[in-house]
C-alpha cells in the first residue's frame, strides 16, 4: 500500500504543477507504543518482564515532529516530515533485591527519530476550510535502546553487576494516518492519528541476555498541528 500511494504520488505531481498553498506543519503530541499482546515475538521490553518490575506503557511519552506538506491536485498532497520521541523508564528486578535488602535498579531508554514520507487524500479539497484527510506511506525509523545500571548474574551465584547495553539501527516499515484541520488564508491548525510499525534485531549484546531479541517500535501518535501556509 505505501510503495502504491507512493508512485501515485510521482505520477500526478509529474502531471499537476504545485501552485497551491504548501504547509510547513508543526506538531506536539502523545506516543504510545505497540501493547504487551501486540508485540512482536521475543520483544526485548515483553522479555524483561519476565524479571523486572514495569509496564509496557510507561514506555508512552510526549512526541515532537515537523513536516512539509505539497499539493498534488485539488485532492491530493504528499509529505515528508521527522519526529523525535524519547523515555526513560525506571525498572528493578521484581523478585531479587541487594544483601542490604534494597532493589537492584536499572534504566531502559528508547529513543525513536522517524522519517516519513506519506500521500494524503483530502476528499472535500484543498480549498475548503474543513479538511479530513486520509492516507499513509512509509517512515525510516531511527532508533537506539539502552539499559543501563545493576544486573543479576543467575550463572554465577547470583552475583551484581553493573553494566550498559547499548544497541541502535534503523528499520523501514509502513505509515497509516487519518486526522481533520482547519486552514486559514496563512494558517492551519489540527488533530491527527498516525500508526507506524516496525521492529528490528537487536544482536550483540542483547543476544547474551536474551535468545535473538527483537525491539518493537512499532505504536499510535496522537497529535496536534500548527501549520503555517505559503505559496499561490
Amino acid at each position: 500500500m505505501s510503495i502504491a500511494l507512493l508512485a501515485a504520488a510521482v505520477i500526478l505531481a509529474s502531471a499537476w504543477p504545485a501552485a497551491a498553498q504548501q504547509t510547513l506543519n508543526l506538531s506536539l503530541g502523545y506516543f504510545t507504543v505497540r501493547g504487551e499482546d501486540a508485540r512482536v515475538e521475543r520483544d526485548v521490553l515483553n522479555g524483561n518482564r519476565n524479571v523486572l518490575a514495569f509496564d509496557i506503557g510507561d514506555f508512552n511519552g510526549a512526541a515532537i515532529a515537523g513536516e512539509w506538506l505539497v499539493p498534488l491536485g485539488r485532492h491530493v498532497e504528499a509529505g515528508a516530515g521527522v519526529g523525535f520521541s524519547r523515555r526513560t523508564v525506571h525498572s528493578s528486578y521484581e523478585r531479587f533485591t541487594d544483601r542490604d535488602g534494597s532493589d537492584i535498579e536499572q534504566q531502559l531508554r528508547l529513543r525513536l527519530v522517524p522519517v516519513a514520507f506519506t500521500v494524503r487524500v483530502v476528499p472535500l479539497g484543498q480549498d475548503s476550510p474543513v479538511q479530513p484527510y486520509f492516507g499513509g506511506g512509509l517512515g525510516l525509523f531511527n532508533w537506539r535502546y539502552s539499559e543501563s545500571g545493576e544486573f543479576v548474574d543467575f550463572q554465577r551465584g547470583n552475583a551484581i553487576f553493573r553494566e550498559r547495553y547499548v544497541a541502535s539501527g534503523s528499520e523501514t516499515g509502513p505509515i497509516v494516518l487519518g486526522g481533520l484541520r482547519f486552514t486559514g488564508d496563512s494558517l492551519s491548525s489540527g488533530f491527527e492519528i498516525r500508526y507506524q510499525g516496525a521492529d528490528a534485531p537487536l544482536g550483540r549484546p542483547f543476544s547474551s541476555l536474551q535468545r535473538d531479541p527483537r525491539i518493537d517500535v512499532g505504536g499510535w501518535t496522537y497529535q496536534f498541528t500548527m501549520g503555517w501556509r505559503f505559496g499561490t
